[in-house]
């Protein structure tokens, strides 16, 4: 099994490692977002990811481009932590941050076989469909996603502080 550090490569670096696993047969599958507050809905999403193909890559949005996407108040955990977290996860192959708002360029350089994203995407625009040969919809598990847990977290502390 690879060191956590490992796990976590530049885009150069992934892309370079790619090229080598696509030259053997094998099939990438990528997914992508800020996994801001690590739940078990994202765990249950990425292992049926990663079921899709042989090596499952994470683009995770870097520090910046969560505040862009979600404002200042974002993110809560900062992109080493996160990047962190998600490469300690044995169905994650690869994580490679990305500074830009959308995963285009990174795909781009990765050329996955299969882009994986929630079911909220399902019926929209999505960024990168055009770079890959199938595109997989994951469904939710009710109750878990980041905007919850937050929104849990909250109330609890102003329980607390009533």
């Amino acid at each position: 099994m690879k060191d956590i550090e490992e796990k976590i490569k530049s885009r150069e670096e992934a892309a370079e490692l790619l090229r080598g696993y696509r030259e053997d047969g094998k099939c990438v599958v990528f997914t992508n977002g800020c996994f801001d507050v690590l739940h078990p809905g994202h765990v249950q999403y990425l292992q049926a990811a990663r079921k899709l193909g042989d090596m499952l890559v994470l683009g995770l949005n870097s520090d910046d481009s969560i505040k862009r996407l979600k404002g200042p108040s974002r993110p809560i955990c900062e992109e080493s932590a996160r990047a962190y977290l998600l490469a300690s996860m044995a169905c994650v192959d690869l994580v490679v941050i990305f500074d830009e708002d959308t995963p285009i360029e990174l795909m781009g350089a990765l050329s996955p076989d299969i882009l994986v994203k929630g079911a909220d995407w399902e019926g929209k625009k999505l960024p990168g469909s055009e770079l890959v040969g199938r595109v997989e919809f994951m469904p939710f598990l009710e109750g878990w996603s980041s905007t919850d847990v937050i929104g849990r977290i909250k109330k609890a502390l102003k329980s607390e502080l009533e």
